[in-house]
């Protein structure tokens, strides 16, 4: 019995290996368009699938982002500068695409641009600090996709939307892993509705890399202006101690950080030149090894895990 399911098993996974291995046709005249292009993935990205020869359009928040990716592509990647938060913006960079693919439509839309601070305990922040990551990172998300789904159906073509182990896992407040499960729930539903037009939508959910966006200098600098703005009541029961061993924890994290970011890239790319892309793909060791299993066990478990390894507030039980 263990030996038929060990073949069946086997079979399994080479039917998978063999039908991730082909690829769309025609890779050349497909358009792809990509936010967050100054810098981290969406910048490998760009220069990955510009080599590969798919004709890449990439958005820029920053004209010397846009200059420098120029600087070391080819002629065929076109930029444009986009701010995700901004409507105008939004639609100036949508009918500047309109113009590029014309007919053909639009094959690819990966939607990278992101930001991760403030992070900090919940009642430490502002409504407007949940608002800044969620601008960015859901809201602008929705806004793009909704803006260019008209170019992408008429190609067939593909969304490939980026969250994070975080939109598995809740490890800490504030509103990025918030954004993330959102990322999630909008992903699901879009990948069900489109199926109808013959349009795939991919999620990729990262673990912990080097970028800009995990800089711990900058998380460290606005975990200190969020506990500088907090009330005395929430200094008081927090205490000193407590903010201490956040920070320390902080500077840690990046000792945890994979710096290779084709590991992300190629499950990008993978996604957007397959003929049977994957619906979810995890990135990094500790997505597949750590952060996905645990996102599977029970929320007690996951709780005592989390608390184990946390700092613990001065007035709390």
């Amino acid at each position: 019995m263990w030996l038929y399911l060990a073949v069946l098993v086997g079979l399994y996974y080479l039917l998978r290996w063999y039908r991730e291995r082909q690829v769309v046709s025609n890779l050349r005249d497909k358009y792809v368009f990509i936010t967050g292009c100054d810098s981290g993935f969406g910048n490998q990205l760009a220069r990955q699938l510009d080599l590969r020869g798919l004709r890449v359009l990439a958005a820029c928040l920053t004209e010397k982002g846009a200059e420098q990716l120029r600087d070391r592509t080819s002629d065929r990647l076109q930029t444009v500068i986009l701010d995700v938060t901004k409507t105008e913006s939004i639609a100036a960079a949508t009918q500047w695409i309109k113009e590029r693919v014309g007919d053909r439509g639009l094959w690819g839309l990966v939607n990278n641009a992101g930001i991760a601070v403030p992070v900090a305990p919940n009642e430490w922040l502002t409504k407007q600090d949940f608002m800044k990551i969620l601008n960015v990172n859901l809201l602008g998300v929705i806004e793009v996709t909704l803006s260019l789904l008209p170019l992408v159906r008429k190609a067939r073509g593909r969304v490939v939307n980026v969250s994070s182990v975080m939109g598995r896992v809740c490890l800490f407040g504030g509103g990025y892993c918030i954004s993330k499960y959102g990322v999630e729930a909008f992903s699901d539903s879009l990948r069900r509705e489109l199926s109808h037009f013959g349009v795939k939508v991919a999620i990729i959910e990262p673990g912990f890399f080097k970028t800009t966006v995990t800089s711990t200098k900058v998380h460290s600098q606005e975990f200190q202006e969020a506990w500088d703005r907090a009330s005395p009541e929430i200094k008081e029961i927090y205490g000193e101690k407590y903010l201490a061993s956040c920070m320390k924890s902080i500077k840690l994290l990046k000792k945890s950080y994979t710096e290779d970011l084709s590991l992300v890239t190629d499950c990008m790319e993978h996604a957007l030149t397959a003929c049977h892309p994957r619906t979810r793909y995890s990135a990094g060791w500790d997505a597949k090894l750590f952060y996905l299993p645990m996102s599977y066990m029970p929320a007690f478990l996951v709780d005592a895990m989390i608390d184990w390894r946390s700092p613990k507030p001065a007035k709390g039980m």
